[in-house]
């Protein structure tokens, strides 16, 4: 149930934050079968790994959160890119994205986003952690600039309440959308804290005992 909350407190705040000037249906006619595509990617990934539900989320989150919804959290160009960012610590889902858009390049090249993906990924996550469905508009651009700088401001474990007060209002954000997220940010910290607590139980063990 605290999942389900987590995640739908972040689906509010992610669609009003996403929107711009898109519209449903933008790959209806270039690439119908794009939504289904990623969907597709999507399950496969969560029922593998039930994890990367929240996961997924967490990605769309810090995607849009720097400079929009722009898929500029992907771009990988040296040590210096947004995606090694210290606030992007921890956060994943990577390989889904890459492999869903790989799977559109197969289906309709050069048409579907990676910023498209990001989003529709984690609408998909929601749906299959017994969330609501919903559409989202696509039709955004990828973003040209990755610079870990941009990442500065990002919301931190360590933040006092009037520092993400501040980061929230100078992304246009009020004290209500930092209210809604802290449930995912919550959700997603307690992620990151197990998985590494889980990967460092299993490089101590050998063989199923401890050294």
């Amino acid at each position: 149930m605290a999942l389900f909350y987590a995640l739908l407190f972040a689906l509010v705040f992610l669609i009003r934050y996403s929107a711009g000037q898109l519209k449903i249906g933008f790959y209806s006619e270039t690439c119908p079968e794009a939504e289904s595509i990623v969907s597709s990617v999507v399950q496969d990934a969560v029922v593998s790994d039930p994890n990367l539900a929240a996961v997924l989320l967490r990605l769309h989150f810090h995607d849009c959160f720097v400079e929009g919804c722009d898929g500029s959290i992907l771009i990988e160009n040296g040590p210096n890119a947004e995606k090694h960012a210290f606030g992007h610590q921890g956060v994943g889902g990577f390989e889904v994205v890459e492999k869903a858009k790989a799977r559109s390049e197969d289906a309709c090249p050069g048409v579907v986003s990676c910023a498209d993906i990001v989003a529709l990924a984690a609408r998909d996550a929601i749906a299959l952690s017994n969330g609501p469905s919903y559409q989202v508009p696509t039709g955004r651009r990828d973003g040209e600039v990755s610079n870990v700088t941009l990442a500065d401001d990002m919301p931190d474990v360590s933040d006092s309440i009037q520092q993400l007060k501040t980061k929230f209002l100078h992304k246009g954000l009020s004290e209500k959308d930092l209210v809604l997220l802290s449930g995912m940010l919550s959700l997603s910290l307690s992620l990151s804290l197990s998985l590494s607590l889980s990967c460092i139980s299993n490089d101590n063990m050998v063989g199923g005992h401890s050294d």
